[in-house]
């Protein structure tokens, strides 16, 4: 499935760091960033992990909440986030079914070697829960920058 831009996303549940629990179900009224990076602990998911939480006040004050979203178990994100000083959300999809959902889980290739990972990619959702903004093959750089200043203009949308 290929989501586009006011399509509604789909319902999701995750469990998350810190023994929590978070789904977009409960988070109804508020925009959600979702970000999907392949694996914590690595360059480039550090730097956006890092990049986010830099911004997390900002998001709060555009009532937006960041939820990072890779297939690591919980105690992997736990350290993850503790080691850098996240403070956003990571959620936990072991077994990819949101990955799924939101059409992360593709055919990669690196070296001439084809293999399933997760593509880094965002989703803007609004408070009534449809995507209004779609970031594919997310390039780390200023990107979540970029996104903020999306959520920012989309209050009231």
């Amino acid at each position: 499935m290929t989501l586009e831009t006011g399509d509604k996303a789909p319902a999701f549940t995750l469990l998350t760091d810190g023994d929590g629990r978070v789904s977009l179900a409960d988070l109804a009224g508020k925009t959600v960033v979702l970000y999907f990076y392949p694996k914590a602990d690595t360059p480039g998911c550090t730097t956006e992990g890092q990049d986010f939480s830099a911004l997390s006040a900002e998001f709060a004050a555009a009532g937006a909440v960041v939820i990072g979203v890779s297939r690591d178990p919980v105690k992997t994100l736990d350290r993850f986030k503790a080691k850098y000083d996240l403070t956003i959300i990571l959620g936990s999809d072991e077994d990819g079914t949101v990955c799924e959902a939101f059409g992360t889980w593709i055919e990669k290739s690196m070296y001439g070697r084809q293999y399933m990972g997760i593509e880094r990619a965002t989703f803007l959702i609004d408070g009534q829960g449809v995507v209004r903004r779609i970031w594919h093959k997310v390039k780390v750089k200023a990107h979540a920058r970029e996104v903020l200043d999306a959520a920012k203009s989309s209050i009231g949308s």
